[in-house]
């Protein structure tokens, strides 16, 4: 086709010649998936308009280029070094990348001969901490069990003296099509599960996986502030991948024990403290323990049983902010089980003072309860 009779380049694909090189590829994408020949077949109209959106492409994808097509017209794009497509599968050659990772994939095999590549398994541990090495943070060593090549067959999985063989059923491509109509579904191939390859005399050692399962041990760096549940992620350190793809993951899930003395509430701490009715009552200067060592507490005289004192900063830090919670400490006034005489005389004397001195919550509590009283009386 001489270049005075083909169509301008922007207008095969319907976009503007200020387009950006994304709203190209998107337009390329878009009439590639309308015209495709898996979907047209027997349409010759159908793939010349393929073969045209495809060369419309080749240059203005090319910044070099789509700037001589846009100074000189379709004579300065056949000045360079694109001359067309003989056939379509040379696009697929060409444009392989822009059909990987999308649907063409799923609906039409658009890698052409080339079997995916798989990214490994991943790989899970536990590991369990005290509530102190979940706060500060901590180095544990973990144990997986991780596959590696085999050494008799150097992870081929054939026997020594023999090779692996190219698929017969996917021709190596590892992904078959199934047709039904138009519709074209590509799968994995059955035989080989992926690979292209088949093995007709697999090695003793591994039989014929290629892989043997070993422990090793890793040391996992735990970050201060971690919580139950919570998990590690340890790039690239799960399975191998069977066909030369990036390994897995492994996963490090936290399990923190729980303490005596302290209770976690997200990143706070909650301590309850016992002090006696005179610390109570007068109010006291008390030790309190925290994960940092003693901390002071001034109890104020009069505290409540249940009273909740607030030490900031004295709590666990956000594993992802690295600020820190509080300590809260929350007094219960012990009454003790057995007196001495002389505390018995003392608190009968202060008994006796209390009858004497009613506080006024104590009075108008007991003016309500003889309130209730009087009116039971009432209704019987």
């Amino acid at each position: 086709m001489s270049s005075q009779s083909k169509r301008d380049l922007y207008e095969v694909l319907g976009v503007s010649k200020t387009a950006s090189q994304d709203e190209i590829s998107k337009a390329y994408r878009k009439m590639a998936l309308k015209y495709h020949p898996d979907s047209n077949q027997g349409d010759t109209e159908a793939i010349h308009k393929f073969k045209e959106a495809a060369e419309a492409y080749e240059v203005l994808s090319d910044t070099q280029k789509r700037a001589r097509y846009d100074r000189f017209g379709h004579a300065g794009a056949e000045g360079g070094s694109g001359g067309g497509f003989g056939d379509v599968s040379d696009i697929f050659e060409a444009f392989g990348d822009v059909f990987s990772g999308s649907i063409f994939e799923d609906f039409f095999g658009g890698g052409r001969g080339r079997s995916r590549v798989r990214r490994g398994a991943d790989l899970r541990c536990d590991v369990t901490l005290d509530l102190e090495e979940a706060a500060k943070g901590v180095t544990k060593t973990v144990s997986l069990t991780r596959h590696a090549a085999c050494e008799n067959c150097g992870g081929s999985g054939a026997a020594e003296g023999s090779q692996p063989e190219s698929c017969r059923r996917c021709q190596g491509r590892g992904q078959v099509v199934q047709a039904s109509g138009v519709l074209r579904v590509q799968t994995t191939c059955p035989i080989c599960r992926g690979s292209g390859k088949t093995i007709g005399n697999p090695c003793r050692t591994c039989d014929g996986h290629g892989l043997k399962p070993h422990e090793v041990k890793l040391e996992v760096k735990i970050p201060p502030g971690v919580d139950e549940g919570m998990r590690v992620r340890l790039p690239g350190e799960g399975q191998p991948s069977p066909d030369g793809g990036p390994s897995g993951d492994a996963y490090c899930n936290i399990h923190v024990k729980q303490h005596a003395i302290f209770k976690r509430d997200g990143q706070d701490l909650i301590l309850q403290f016992p002090i006696s009715f005179s610390q109570a009552a007068l109010g006291a200067t008390v030790e309190v323990p925290t994960l940092d060592g003693r901390k002071q507490l001034e109890v104020g005289a009069g505290t409540q049983s249940g009273t909740v004192y607030r030490l900031r900063g004295q709590g666990i830090a956000d594993p992802h902010t690295g600020v820190k919670g509080d300590l809260l400490v929350q007094t219960l006034i012990e009454v003790p089980k057995k007196l001495s005489k002389r505390q018995q005389e003392l608190l009968r004397e202060l008994a006796e003072l209390d009858e004497k001195n009613i506080t006024p919550e104590r009075k108008g509590f007991m003016d309500r309860i003889m309130e209730y009283f009087q009116l039971q009386g009432t209704k019987e």
